[in-house]
């Protein structure tokens, strides 16, 4: 199985910490060559020098805040230049709370972030693929696709016009020996998953501790992922070994999602 990507150009958006650091590991450990994206100069700098250089590699990054329009269109501007063959959209997820509630700017700083970004960045880099005959377009979203999250609201609605948009680039992409998929991290140990965890303990009058437990005793697994272990699967959907795999949204969940 050829799961090397010595020679590819990997954008991982998001990658100065949890699922996208890890992500960015991963690829850079196959061999690629990684520009990495996200908002903070310190935490990119220390991401870099963690990535694997042992083939040579060159590792570079972006900065810009996707809540910024004017700061992605320079990032756009740069990326253009180079030769991408896999992007990784992924951005941290919108604050819990229920959609009835919501806010009318909370959908559309949503959508911004999540949709409108990775419609940017995907366009900026699709000509090179398209010319190189090669191309791998993963987007990190949510199990929300399959079936909604209590306290998500807008985070399920923003992710579900992700997943609705990453199937029809799929369908029009593909002839091109481009593949768009989704990755559906279940409960991972990341930040963003203590933040939701403190949110729903002040919320429901729990402690942090029984949150937890309820959590994990929901997972098959009996314990929540690691974002590497969400990372070995992008790996292998940004790798040739994957050639075939288009338009899906694959759960890494340790088997929580209650949907076939």
């Amino acid at each position: 199985m050829n799961i090397s990507l010595k020679g590819k150009r990997a954008v991982v958006c998001g990658s100065s910490q949890g699922i996208g650091l890890a992500v960015a590991k991963e690829l850079a450990s196959l061999g690629a060559d990684c520009v990495l994206l996200a908002r903070y100069e310190k935490d990119l700098k220390a991401a870099i020098d963690s990535l694997s250089t042992n083939i040579g590699q060159q590792h570079s990054y972006l900065l810009a805040d996707f809540s910024d329009l004017q700061q992605i269109k320079k990032a756009i501007e740069k990326l253009q230049r180079l030769e991408v063959d896999i992007l990784v959209n992924n951005t941290g997820g919108p604050k819990a709370g229920p959609i009835a509630t919501a806010l009318e700017t909370d959908f559309v700083d949503a959508f911004q972030q999540h949709l409108l970004v990775n419609h940017m960045f995907t366009k900026a880099v699709v000509p090179h693929m398209k010319a190189n005959n090669y191309g791998r377009i993963i987007n990190i979203v949510s199990t929300s696709v399959k079936i909604p999250i209590d306290n998500l609201g807008v985070s399920n609605t923003t992710r579900a016009a992700v997943a609705g948009w990453a199937k029809t680039m799929a369908n029009e992409l593909g002839q091109f020996q481009i593949t768009v998929n989704n990755v559906l991290p279940g409960f991972t140990d990341t930040k963003r998953l203590n933040q939701l965890i403190d949110a729903n303990a002040e919320r429901r009058g729990m402690t942090k501790d029984q949150i937890k437990k309820e959590m994990i005793d929901s997972i098959p697994a009996r314990r929540f992922g690691d974002a590497s272990e969400i990372a070995s699967v992008v790996g292998f959907l940004a790798s040739p070994a994957a050639s075939y795999v288009n338009g899906v949204s694959l759960r890494v969940d340790g088997g929580k999602t209650g949907s076939i």
